[in-house]
């Protein structure tokens, strides 16, 4: 696999290819810089294909992540027994910490929070017969005070390149940690 770090600071990225999500935080924790994004089993995003933090149709970050599917997955056993599939608000939460990584590309640090979203649509599904999850994320725009950074933002969520869920208004915070 081959990693690419356009690097302009030494907290900041301009553009991040083919990196483990893991070793972009790791990069940041050797800095002094911390995001925490969600561990384990609701680590959904787990690899960047792309990462640009001043691309995306408003110049103010884009984003694109994905998760290979396992078909055992602890979510396929147990939604729904029988008919299995990977919850729609997995995929949301994927497109949240999909912003995450944006946020940490442009050298903010602390408690990321998700806080809302405006619209989601759902017009497809995710079954274990998939080999991946992509999500696809633009920053609208984003709000910055002496407590945190919130980024508003639009995204989709694809399964094997076919896009099954849309939203708008995907809002994410960063919590600045107390110096």
């Amino acid at each position: 696999m081959t990693q690419s770090i356009n690097q302009t600071e030494t907290t900041t990225m301009d553009i991040i290819e083919d990196m483990p999500v893991q070793a972009l935080l790791d990069h940041y924790a050797e800095k002094g810089v911390e995001i925490k994004l969600p561990i384990d089993e609701l680590s959904i995003v787990q690899h960047i294909r792309r990462l640009d933090v001043n691309g995306g149709k408003n110049g103010k970050g884009s984003v694109e992540t994905e998760l290979p599917i396992d078909e055992n997955a602890w979510f396929f056993r147990c939604h729904f027994p029988g008919d299995p599939i990977m919850p729609g608000c997995l995929g949301i939460e994927g497109m949240w910490q999909s912003i995450g990584a944006i946020l940490a590309a442009k050298g903010h640090h602390g408690k990321l929070r998700a806080l809302g979203i405006g619209e989601v649509k759902f017009f497809g599904e995710v079954r274990p017969t998939a080999e991946k999850v992509t999500f696809k994320v633009s920053i609208d725009r984003s709000l910055k005070n002496k407590q945190m950074v919130i980024a508003v933002a639009s995204g989709s969520v694809e399964v094997d390149g076919e896009e099954i869920y849309r939203a708008e208004k995907l809002k994410v915070g960063v919590l600045f940690d107390d110096e």
